[in-house]
């Protein structure tokens, strides 16, 4: 039988609180539910159903953590499955998604069924089950090429690529409920996550493991900026959108509010490894010069107000952590490809 639903929930104190993560074998959710049961939650997650039984980066934790788990396999293409998956759960922290903005270009429907029909399942539910809390990730990616920096929350936002496309859609999906029927839900937008466990197409992987395993850093757009924010101080954030009183329908940014310059950001790498390559641009990295999103620079100040939240990590010391996290993985040795 499952947990009855509580009322309200105390901040600051999960201690008991049953906590849904969609996408939990990806990067930011593996290290979400591994922060949750430190934390005191009871964690159920759902990753992807794959033939093979794989957990994803789940299998990355502590076994003492693990067991802690419930790991549910599903869709959240499949609506019917999705209310029992829910049912029980005080507070849905949902991370599903496709991600990818190079294969956006190449299957742009696969991210509407995925990011804005599999949004739209899941608010279904939670307006019917009582809810606490449903955090939706969003992406900084909805706001394009900045308009003006830094970026807060009022910046217009700009369909650029598929993937940023189905984000806006997704968050007004999530905004239209919380008008209509009252769902309890907040939408976060994080700026460039990083950390162990990321996808090896993801720039600082790939940066590192080029710099591990090529003869030269082969990139796309040097120019760019980012706003890089290490994925621990990325999942506290969401944990307090999940948990602070009194912010229903807020939108609010994850960002250091600091950028830097991708061929900036490699020469750090290359420092912090103390390795000499060349950095240069390969063509089949760039994307559609109007799709480029050039500058993404966070104004933190909402999830400061409103959240309490301050990062925690410098671009040096997640680096560092990082880089001791690829070197202890052989098996993406062949990764340093690149792969759409």
């Amino acid at each position: 039988m499952s947990s009855p639903v509580p009322d309200a929930i105390p901040q600051n104190d999960m201690t008991g609180l049953r906590v849904l993560v969609t996408g939990a074998g990806g990067f930011i959710g593996s290290h979400l539910c591994e922060m949750l049961v430190r934390a005191g939650a009871t964690v159920r997650a759902l990753i992807h159903y794959s033939s093979h039984g794989g957990i994803g980066n789940l299998a990355f934790l502590d076994p003492e953590v693990l067991c802690q788990i419930e790991i549910v396999s599903g869709n959240i293409e499949d609506a019917e499955s999705l209310r029992s998956i829910v049912q029980g759960c005080s507070v849905v922290f949902h991370l599903a998604a496709l991600i990818g903005i190079p294969y956006s270009y190449y299957a742009p429907r696969s991210y509407l069924r995925t990011n804005i029909e599999g949004t739209f399942n899941l608010l279904e539910v939670a307006r019917q089950t009582g809810l606490v809390r449903l955090v939706f990730t969003s992406s900084s990616e909805v706001y394009g090429s900045a308009q003006r920096v830094p970026i807060d929350e009022c910046h217009p936002l700009q369909g650029q690529s598929p993937y940023s496309a189905s984000k806006i859609a997704a968050e007004k999906l999530t905004e239209s409920y919380v008008c209509s029927f009252g769902l309890p839900a907040v939408t976060v937008r994080p700026f460039n996550t990083y950390g162990p466990r990321q996808s090896a197409r993801a720039v600082i992987p790939s940066i590192i493991l080029q710099a591990l395993h090529s003869p030269e850093i082969r990139l796309g757009n040097l120019s760019t900026t980012r706003d890089l924010t290490y994925v621990t101080d990325t999942c506290a954030g969401l944990i307090q959108a999940g948990v602070t009183p009194g912010i229903d329908g807020l939108v609010c940014n994850l960002g250091v509010g600091k950028r830097i310059a991708i061929g900036n950001l490699a020469e750090l790498i290359l420092e912090r490894m103390n390795v000499v390559k060349p950095i240069v641009v390969s063509p089949e990295r760039l994307r559609p010069e109007a799709s480029e999103v050039l500058d993404l620079e966070s104004d933190n100040r909402l999830a400061r107000e409103r959240l309490g939240w301050i990062p925690q990590t410098s671009l040096s010391e997640g680096i560092d952590r990082v880089i001791s996290f690829l070197r202890t993985q052989p098996a993406l040795a062949n990764a340093n490809h690149y792969a759409v």
